[in-house]
C-alpha cells in the first residue's frame, strides 16, 4: 500500500495534466490570434467553459502531485510523469477527434512498457520527512547553476535543436526542483500545520521554481522542433529527480545487474517519446501550431 497510494495520486496528476493541455489547447484555439499580448485574450478565455475546465484539470493536478510527493518516494513519483505526453495524446485524439497514428500507438506502448520494466528493476525504497539545510543548499546551488547554465548556453544560439534541447534540459531541472520542494513543503505541512507551512523557505521555493519551470518551457517550446525539447524534458526531468530523491532524501535503487534492465527501460522510454514527438497530432496539441491558430482567427 505504501507504494500503491504515490503512484495512484501520480498517474492521476499526469492525467490530469494531460487532460487540461488537450482542454486549454482546445480553447486556445477557438479566441483570435494576436501578434503581441493582448489584454483581452484572458477575457476571452474565461468566457469558455473549455478553457475553466482545463484550469480545474491543473488545479487537480497539482493537488494529486501534491498527495503523491508526500505519500511516496520522488524517485517512483517523477518518473510516473513522462506518462503525461503518451496521456496528453490519448486524450486529444478522443476529445479533439484527431487521429493517433499506428505508430503513434506503438509509441505510447513502448514508453508505458518501458516505465514499467525500468521502475520494477530499480525498486526505489525511502520516504525520508525531513531534510536539513546542510543538504539542501548544495543541492540548490547544482541546479541553479545547471539551469542558468543551460538558459544561458540556448539563448546563445539561434532558434533550432540546439537552443531548444538546451532550455528543454534547464525546463527540466527546474521541475524536478520544483517537485523536491514541494515534498519537503507537504510533510511541514502535514507535520507541523498550516502555519508551519506558510512560513517554510521551501513553500516559496517550490512556488518560485514552479513558475520558472513554466517559463522556460514556453521558450522551450518556441525554440525549436518538439523532437529537440521533449526528449530533454521528460528523461532529465526523472533523472534529475532521481538524483535528487538520492541524495536528498537518502531513497535508493537497485544495483549491480540490476542496472542492466533499468537501462534497457530508460532506453525503450526515449525512443517511444522521440517516436512521439516526431507525430503531427504532438506538434498541434502540445506545440504551438500556425495553421490552426489561423483557422481559429478566421473562425466567427
Amino acid at each position: 500500500m505504501h507504494t500503491l497510494l504515490p503512484v495512484v495520486f501520480a498517474l492521476c496528476a499526469a492525467f490530469s495534466n494531460a487532460v487540461a493541455t488537450v482542454l486549454q489547447r482546445k480553447a486556445a484555439l477557438t479566441v483570435p490570434r494576436s501578434e503581441g499580448l493582448r489584454a483581452g485574450l484572458m477575457l476571452d478565455l474565461l468566457r469558455r467553459p473549455v478553457w475553466l475546465a482545463g484550469i480545474l484539470a491543473v488545479i487537480a493536478a497539482g493537488v494529486c502531485q501534491a498527495l503523491a510527493l508526500a505519500t511516496g518516494p520522488l524517485t517512483i513519483v517523477q518518473p510516473l510523469f513522462v506518462l503525461e505526453l503518451p496521456l496528453t495524446l490519448v486524450v486529444a485524439s478522443l476529445l479533439m477527434h484527431r487521429h493517433l497514428p499506428r505508430t503513434g500507438w506503438l509509441a505510447v506502448a513502448v514508453v508505458v512498457g518501458g516505465l514499467v520494466v525500468a521502475l520494477a528493476s530499480a525498486a526505489p525504497t525511502g520516504n525520508r520527512t525531513h531534510v536539513a539545510l546542510d543538504r539542501w543548499i548544495p543541492a540548490l546551488a547544482v541546479c541553479v547553476g545547471a539551469v542558468v547554465v543551460l538558459a544561458l548556453a540556448g539563448l546563445k544560439r539561434p532558434e533550432g535543436r540546439a537552443r531548444a534541447a538546451c532550455l528543454g534540459g534547464a525546463t527540466a531541472i527546474s521541475y524536478a526542483l520544483t517537485a523536491a520542494l514541494m515534498k519537503a513543503s507537504m510533510h511541514i505541512l502535514d507535520d507541523q500545520g498550516i502555519t508551519a507551512f506558510f512560513t517554510a523557505w521551501q513553500t516559496y521555493g517550490f512556488a518560485a521554481a514552479g513558475v520558472c519551470a513554466l517559463f522556460l518551457l514556453e521558450n522551450a517550446m518556441q525554440a525549436g522542433p518538439l523532437v529537440a525539447s521533449q526528449p530533454a524534458l521528460t528523461l532529465g526531468d526523472a533523472a534529475v529527480s532521481l538524483a535528487l530523491g538520492i541524495t536528498l532524501y537518502e531513497e535508493e535503487i537497485r544495483s549491480g545487474w540490476w542496472l542492466l534492465p533499468q537501462l534497457c527501460g530508460v532506453a525503450l522510454i526515449a525512443a517511444g517519446v522521440l517516436a512521439l514527438s516526431r507525430i503531427p497530432l504532438t506538434r498541434s496539441v502540445v506545440a504551438p501550431d500556425d495553421s490552426e491558430s489561423e483557422k481559429a482567427t478566421e473562425a466567427p
